[in-house]
C-alpha cells in the first residue's frame, strides 16, 4: 500500500486514489488471517475477525468517506465499499449481502466483466438464493471455463443445492486449474470432505 500512500500524497483530492488506498488498507487489515500456521489458505468465512487490524479498517473507512464526499464514484471506491461491508460484519453469517449485491450492480455499470458478474452471483447466493446464484453463474461458463474461481464458486452453490456429484466435478475442475499451491491445497481439502 506504499504506492497508494504516495499517490494519495500527490493527489489528495482525487476520489479514485482515496478509494484505491482505502481498498488496499482494507485488504491489508486482514493479511494476518489469510494463512494458518501451516501456510494453508484460510477462506474469508473462516478467518478470525478478532485478528483483523481495526486501526487499518478505521483509516480505510475514513478515506472511503472522504472519497464518497467528492461525489465522483469509481471502481476502486466501489470495491473498497464492498470490502468495508465485509469488514463491518461481526462474522460471515451476518454480512450484509444485499448491500454487497447492490454495490456489485454499481460496479457492473462501470466495469462490466464476467468476473464482476461471478462476484455478484456470490452475493446473490446469500442475499437471494443458491438457485438464483446458479442462474447467474451458468451463463458465464463460456467466458470463465478456464478460471478456477468460476468452478470453485459453482461447486459451493451446487453443494448448497444438494447436487453433490456436480459439485465434486466442479471442485475437481477448479483444482485442475489452480496453479497456486495454497489454492490447490484448499481445493484438495474441500474434495476430501
Amino acid at each position: 500500500h506504499q504506492l497508494g500512500r504516495l499517490l494519495h500524497r500527490l493527489m489528495p483530492r482525487e476520489a479514485e486514489v482515496l478509494g484505491l488506498l482505502a481498498l488496499l488498507l482494507l485488504h491489508e487489515s486482514r493479511a494476518a488471517t489469510r494463512f494458518d500456521g501451516w501456510g494453508r489458505l484460510i477462506r474469508l468465512q473462516d478467518q478470525d475477525r478478532t485478528r483483523w487490524d481495526r486501526a487499518l479498517i478505521v483509516a480505510a473507512t475514513r478515506l472511503l468517506a472522504q472519497a464518497m464526499a467528492l461525489r465522483s464514484p469509481g471502481p476502486y471506491q466501489i470495491q473498497a465499499a464492498i470490502a468495508a461491508v465485509h469488514a463491518a460484519a461481526p462474522d460471515y453469517a451476518h454480512t450484509d449481502w444485499r448491500q454487497i449485491r447492490g454495490l456489485y450492480d454499481q460496479l457492473l455499470l462501470r466495469t462490466p466483466s464476467p468476473v464482476v458478474r461471478l462476484n455478484r452471483a456470490v452475493a446473490t447466493r446469500f442475499a437471494v438464493s443458491p438457485q438464483e446464484a446458479l442462474a447467474e453463474i451458468d451463463p458465464l461458463a463460456a467466458d470463465l471455463d478456464g478460471y478456477r474461481l468460476f468452478h470453485a464458486v459453482r461447486a459451493e452453490v451446487l453443494a448448497d443445492l444438494g447436487c453433490h456429484e456436480q459439485a465434486r466435478a466442479a471442485n475437481e475442475r477448479a483444482l485442475a486449474l489452480a496453479a497456486n499451491p495454497a489454492e490447490r491445497e484448499l481445493l484438495a481439502r474441500r474434495l476430501a470432505l
